[in-house]
């Protein structure tokens, strides 16, 4: 089972349209859940975080692999992310996939993650950032199984 915990909601039809196109194409290889906790707005940056960090707790058990999105994580190609899911998959099964809001991730989520995560040293908008996800992981399935779609 892969699950998804973000900060904040979708509030575009088109990303929501994405969204669910891949959540559908997911459903042949995974269960999928996506959890949107509140961002916490305009407050302070450590504050704001804080309390984001408090509700994304209560989605975490301990028997899932947590992997941060972060810009200071570890980036990898396509094949090596499907290579690490696919390695992940074989000792846990649930495999859950943090993505913070618009001041990142708490340093006490960061200290519980398994594996930190970054696509780019870029800033992206984390309402785009979650279809560029499902898109990976979507794509990291299809090279697990040896199925076109990968170039």
């Amino acid at each position: 089972m892969i699950k998804i915990i973000t900060v904040g909601s979708i509030k575009e039809k088109y990303l929501k349209d994405a969204i669910e196109e891949y959540k559908k194409r997911l459903s042949k290889y995974t269960k999928l859940e996506i959890i949107e906790v509140k961002d916490e707005g305009l407050c302070p940056p450590q504050q704001a975080m804080q309390k984001e960090s408090e509700k994304i707790n209560k989605y975490l058990s301990e028997k899932d692999y947590i992997i941060t999105l972060e810009i200071e994580g570890k980036e990898l190609t396509s094949e090596e992310f499907s290579k690490k899911l696919d390695e992940i998959m074989i000792r846990n099964s649930n495999i859950t996939f943090i993505i913070g809001g618009s001041y990142g991730i708490d340093k006490s989520i960061k200290d519980k993650a398994k594996y930190h995560l970054s696509f780019s040293k870029m800033t992206f908008p984390h309402q785009l950032f979650r279809v560029l996800l499902l898109e990976q992981i979507y794509r990291a399935f299809k090279i697990m199984n040896n199925e076109s779609y990968h170039k």
